[in-house]
């Protein structure tokens, strides 16, 4: 194929799943696609490997385990396909619990990826996605000991290069973000911040609350956050749409590199290999 030297409107799409993901069924060409429709300069595949997830009837054992080794073959087939055209990077996003620290650890051994997204998935067992996490209990009491739990990981656990969508559980709460401020979590929020600045982590600015329910009107980590890690010294930043769909692929992207300019930040980064390439806003 023929180099396209088409113009990057939009910064590269570093949080997408496809179907090697459990709970996704997009072709991965599909996505690939619809990143050039966009004019996306460079995509990160990140798929599911969350191990040791709770089995539930409609969560079968090993759901979000991906198949590495088919996924890794799919990637480097369209990686040759589309060189020159768009950067396709190899990427995964690790669900962290404490007691697969060493699984964790053994298995990202195993493959090169480019790219590793921290995900806190699961608080003591519960998946927030669920209204179960909520019930019999204030949300206030839920959000803490999801920051919690996430503190506890990223302080067990750091290798990985961003923390997924920080506070992505008030896309579930019974109230969505109603109820939610930074300000009413700033210490433990803090702390989290400054672990992931101590250990040279970023975030991942997380577009899909911004289209999945756009009653939120924010990103995850909220803007309020990305303002607080700026403030605090932070400096990696990548931007995801958690993608499950073609359709949704960078989208988002334009009102959340206003709200993240508006954070102070003139850069964001691409990662090769685990190291970080930061590229003007």
């Amino acid at each position: 194929m023929e180099k396209n030297f088409m113009a990057h409107s939009l910064p590269a799409d570093f949080h997408i799943h496809t179907h090697h993901s459990g709970d996704c069924e997009s072709p991965m060409e599909k996505i690939i696609e619809k990143a050039l429709e966009k004019k996306l300069s460079a995509i990160c595949i990140t798929e599911h490997m969350d191990m040791d997830y709770p089995i539930t009837p409609t969560e079968p054992e090993g759901l979000f385990e991906v198949d590495t080794d088919a996924y890794q073959r799919e990637l480097i087939l369209f990686k040759e396909k589309y060189a020159g055209i768009i950067d396709i990077h190899f990427g995964i996003e690790l669900g962290l619990q404490p007691h697969i620290v060493e699984r964790n650890r053994e298995y990202l051994a195993k493959y090169p990826f480019d790219f590793v997204i921290g995900s806190n998935h699961l608080c003591h067992g519960k998946d927030p996605y669920y209204s179960s996490f909520y019930e019999g209990r204030k949300e206030k009491e839920a959000f803490m000991e999801f920051f919690e739990s996430t503190l506890e990981n990223i302080t067990l656990f750091d290798d990985f290069d961003v923390l997924g969508h920080l506070d992505y559980l008030v896309r579930y709460a019974p109230n969505l973000n109603k109820n939610y401020s930074y300000k009413d979590y700033s210490d433990i929020i803090d702390e989290i911040l400054k672990t992931l600045i101590a250990k040279e982590k970023g975030l991942d600015v997380n577009t899909k609350a911004l289209y999945s329910e756009p009653s939120l009107g924010d990103l995850n980590p909220s803007k309020e956050i990305i303002s607080r890690f700026h403030e605090l010294g932070g400096e990696i930043i990548t931007f995801g749409s958690d993608a499950h769909k073609p359709d949704n692929v960078g989208l988002g992207f334009e009102t959340a590199v206003e709200m993240v300019k508006s954070c102070g930040f003139k850069r964001y980064a691409v990662f090769s290999q685990r190291k970080p390439t930061f590229l003007d806003l």
